[in-house]
């Protein structure tokens, strides 16, 4: 296997990373601009944080997954569903984190929110690779190289 076929698995791989993490997301944010995000008020009022953070959830669910599709500010967006996980897990689901959920198989309560958020985190440190509108362009040695 060579040096270039590493770089473009490499690739390949946050391509899916992204575009998994994004089509996820997108069926949240489409239910949200469908149904709005009023409830989130409520939970925000409660640890006293303002409540015009509940439409953060659309940067988050809805403009960060398109982001991650096309390639572009994809740790900036991966950041975003990294709060917005965080908020989720400690706004609505706190009371279920050491929890086993309750359909059969033993699953974690909160699997879902925590794989989106260490998928989310992964690509923070990570970048968008090759495949996106916006990439880097390659150092003349890393050509050579592949």
């Amino acid at each position: 296997m060579s040096i270039g076929f590493k770089w473009r698995s490499a690739d390949a791989g946050r391509l899916i990373l992204r575009l998994g993490l994004a089509t996820i997301l997108l069926f949240h944010g489409v239910y949200k601009l469908g149904h709005g995000v009023d409830w989130i008020k409520p939970l925000l009022a409660q640890f006293h944080l303002p409540t015009m953070l509940a439409y953060g959830t659309y940067i988050a669910e809805v403009v960060a997954p398109v982001l991650l599709i096309v390639g572009i500010q994809v740790r900036l967006a991966a950041l975003a569903i990294v709060v917005d996980m965080c908020m989720a897990m400690l706004l609505v689901l706190r009371h279920r984190i050491f929890s086993l959920s309750e359909q059969p198989g033993g699953s974690w309560a909160i699997e879902l929110q925590a794989l989106l958020l260490f998928s989310s985190l992964a690509l923070v440190f990570l970048d968008a690779g090759s495949y996106g509108l916006r990439q880097k362009p390659k150092q003349m040695s890393e050509r050579q190289s592949a």
